[in-house]
């Protein structure tokens, strides 16, 4: 009878999701490639809404010093992050309410982020995955450069430690809305990401930017981005020199 008691106990420590049970910075290993926990989303910041607002401006210059993880965690998190976990909700919420509102709750955005300099992650590209609060790595190395060029040579956006890139599936939005949810629902969602961005960086006291003006077709290989993905627009924060 203990045996058997034991070996259920096991089985159920097996089966629980394995990020759950590893700490933050740390690579939870599954089926797809090995996702990295981030530090959970501070809720109490210094600075109040209206203070951000009044704080907030396009930022081209940065002083090139490293952002920590939970620095690009929160700002993750302010992007797109859980905000209202609905574990029993329909599929295409995928884990629940978002920190930036979305037609129809059906969130055709993904965020990826070009790290640079970030302390305690790899020089890479990752894609942020929202119901887990963690990072999958899509590619090894500082892309910097290769984005800035795709950007049309913006430089600032190859100097600044990090880089959030905005992609879109529109599909998710189109099947409900139409053409129209393609024409503007989706782009809309994209701006409301895009000012929690950069009101979080102004909390934080970054500088932030974005950008629209690149190639598609360059900025996609860049990326690496699924053929179902279209670029949309990149937001580059660092501190201010």
């Amino acid at each position: 009878m203990k045996t058997w008691a034991l070996l259920f106990f096991i089985a159920i420590v097996a089966t629980a999701p394995a990020w759950a049970q590893v700490p933050a910075g740390e690579p939870v290993k599954g089926n797809e490639p090995a996702k990295i926990k981030l530090p959970a989303a501070k809720l109490d910041g210094e600075v109040s809404v209206e203070q951000a607002i009044q704080l907030r401006r396009s930022v081209r210059s940065f002083s090139g010093e490293a952002l920590t993880l939970e620095e690009a965690a929160q700002l993750l998190w302010a992007a797109y992050g859980i905000t209202k976990p609905v574990p029993d909700g329909p599929a295409f919420i995928r884990g629940g309410l978002r920190s930036a509102p979305s037609a129809g709750a059906l969130y055709p955005l993904e965020v990826y982020l070009v790290a640079g300099k970030v302390t305690g992650l790899a020089a890479g590209v990752y894609r942020y995955v929202s119901e887990e609060h963690a990072l999958a790595r899509v590619q090894e190395g500082d892309q910097r450069q290769a984005l800035s060029q795709a950007a049309l040579g913006q430089a600032w956006i190859g100097q600044a430690p990090a880089t959030l890139f905005i992609a879109a599936v529109p599909e998710r939005t189109t099947k409900k809305y139409g053409e129209r949810g393609g024409q503007r629902y989706v782009w809309m969602d994209s701006g409301y990401l895009g000012e929690n961005v950069y009101l979080q960086a102004a909390a934080l006291g970054f500088g932030c930017c974005v950008a629209g003006a690149f190639d598609d077709e360059a900025v996609r290989q860049a990326m690496k981005l699924p053929r179902q993905e279209i670029p949309v627009c990149i937001l580059s924060v660092g501190r201010q020199k």
